[in-house]
């Protein structure tokens, strides 16, 4: 689990711990020195009740620790699993310093600096004497957002904290190299250079607390430099070395007050006897807190950081609902292109789709002459490009008439008329008009790769009785079943190039619109249906214009400049 700290040290930034729950409460595990055996020695027995005595708002609680080594459910188990210690509940989640949806004003800064401050001080004057291993991912800010400092004392139980001395140079890869250094940013030169022990340095501490100052301040990395792009190991050599004047973080001309910058500079001197005690850096922070200069009490404190806090998450759950009605959105328009809309609004609701009969729709059948000539001498590239300009057009067609668009394998094209929504007996006109505008629109259709080649469009339509519904769960497909289908694929499979072929039934449903010109082509032998007696329509005349083809005229004007 993540816990939330200022700003963590490890692999991928962030703060990895064991978690417990006990009577309702979250605890946090900390191993003990893998392979190292513990002796419960007066000195440690004395130690850990002095731990469990330590209370205060600004420190984690230390709950125990655990030694049982013994084996688990008959297995041998490393004793190492089964030795932890146990400290107190911290909030879960991610880092706060670098998390841009989190914003932090001066009052929010000089507060949780002010808490480390309360925190390291009740620590220096306890029986502990200092920290000894203070860094941001050890400042960790429970659900308050009050500040807490934690992994102190106990240095015995503890896996070592890492010295430059201890590196030796040689790691297993350059991951591990840069954790090691990262994780030593916090320490105080002398520290680094191996003459003075962090255990019990007080002024350590001081210029641990600097360098958390300026991650606070900066709301950037430790140690973080706009002039070098160091590696840690190299921030590490530079702030071994003796330098006039010494390698140390850059503040200035980054939004930070220059008292706090002064404040900083003191903390981390070269000199430990330069650097401030802690409670002298804690009466400044309280002077430089812009709530203690308005003279706000402890619980006005509070209760502005408990308002901002919740602003923030206010502001987070405003953008990320915003997200989700957004991404919503784009998957129901999906689906509605996907589906009829009245079906895709069922399967929104969370209704089952009922498969319906239709006592009369009209379908549309097409598909280009010579496909497979075409396709031999082009590239798949040039193919798949060929269908999309051409079905792109046909779809800005479509959308003007009252039909739906079934499916499209290959170069094959099926629209249908009468369903989902039931328009009487103009389903027959509509595909009508339809199949005329495409078949205008394919003589002016310019292919990619071929300019000078025509597209051959052959076009058939028969009307009747046909089931619909919805088929599949995973990529759901609108299916029409029934022998009005076939006959549809019969009527185009059998015509001719540039042609409309229409059925007697499609026929005798338009004849009872005088706006149509059709004329009998006599009786075509139709597999699996014997001889049919089918019709070619030629033309539509608008009756308030009387001039034929008015409107797929106009579609095709509007579309002369994009896809057609």
């Amino acid at each position: 689990t993540s816990a939330v700290s200022l700003k963590s040290t490890t692999d991928n930034d962030h703060v990895f711990t064991k978690t417990c729950t006990y009577k309702g409460n979250v605890y946090a595990i900390k191993f003990f020195t893998p392979g190292k055996r513990i002796a419960l020695t007066p000195p440690l027995l004395l130690e850990l009740k002095q731990m469990r005595d330590l209370s205060h708002a600004n420190i984690t609680r230390f709950i125990g620790a655990c030694f049982d080594d013994t084996e688990r459910t008959g297995n041998h188990v490393d004793g190492d699993r089964w030795r932890h210690l146990i400290s107190g509940n911290v909030s879960l989640g991610s880092d706060i310093l670098e998390n841009e949806v989190i914003k932090l004003d001066w009052m929010f800064r000089y507060s949780l600096m002010l808490d480390v401050c309360k925190g390291l001080e009740y620590l220096q004057n306890s029986f502990l004497r200092c920290h000894g291993n203070l860094k941001s991912s050890n400042c960790v800010v429970d659900s308050r957002f009050v500040l807490k400092l934690t992994d102190f004392g106990l240095s015995e139980l503890r896996p070592p904290v890492p010295t430059y001395t201890d590196t030796g140079g040689v790691f297993d890869n350059i991951a591990d190299e840069e954790k090691v250094f990262k994780s030593m940013l916090w320490k105080a030169p002398e520290i680094l250079r191996g003459s003075v022990l962090s255990s019990g340095n007080q002024k350590a501490d001081i210029y641990a607390f600097s360098i958390i100052m300026q991650e606070i301040a900066i709301r950037c990395g430790p140690f973080y430099t706009d002039e070098y792009n160091l590696t840690p190991a190299e921030m590490i050599e530079n702030v071994r070395s003796v330098h006039s004047p010494p390698f140390r973080p850059l503040v200035g001309g980054l939004d930070c007050p220059k008292e706090l910058e002064g404040l900083m500079t003191r903390c981390w001197a070269e000199d430990p006897s330069e650097r401030p005690d802690i409670s002298h850096i804690k009466g400044i922070v309280r002077k430089l807190n812009p709530a203690t200069k308005k003279g706000d009490n402890i619980l006005d404190n509070l209760l502005a950081r408990m308002e901002q806090y919740a602003n923030n998450l206010e502001g987070l759950v405003e953008e990320r609902t915003s997200q989700y009605l957004e991404e919503k959105k784009r998957a129901e328009d999906l689906l509605d292109r996907l589906l009829p809309r009245s079906v895709s609004s069922q399967l929104k609701q969370g209704k089952n789709v009922q498969a319906e009969w239709f006592d009369e729709v009209t379908i549309y059948f097409s598909d280009i002459v010579g496909f497979t000539a075409l396709s031999a001498c082009s590239t798949p590239i040039q193919i798949v490009d060929l269908l999309n300009d051409l079905y792109t057009c046909f779809d800005a067609i479509i959308d003007n008439y009252d039909v739906y668009k079934v499916e499209t394998i290959g170069d094959a094209y099926m629209v249908v008329s009468g369903l989902p929504v039931r328009n009487g007996d103009h389903h027959v006109c509509e595909i009508a008009k339809m199949s005329l505008t495409l078949l205008e629109a394919v003589n002016t259709f310019k292919i990619r790769h071929m300019p000078k080649e025509q597209l051959k469009l052959r076009i058939g339509v028969h009307s009747g009785p046909v089931c619909a519904g919805v088929v599949g769960l995973k990529m759901p497909r609108y299916c029409l079943f029934g022998d009005t289908v076939n006959t549809a694929s019969r009527m185009e499979s059998n015509g001719e190039p540039r042609k409309i072929h229409i059925s007697v039934t499609t026929a005798t449903l338009l004849s009872k619109f005088q706006e149509f010109e059709l004329t009998l082509r006599g009786e075509v032998k139709v597999k699996g249906k014997g001889s049919m007696t089918t019709y070619w329509l030629i033309s539509y005349k608008d009756p308030n214009r009387g001039i034929s083809s008015v409107r797929s005229n106009v579609i095709l004007n509007n579309l002369n400049s994009s896809c057609c």
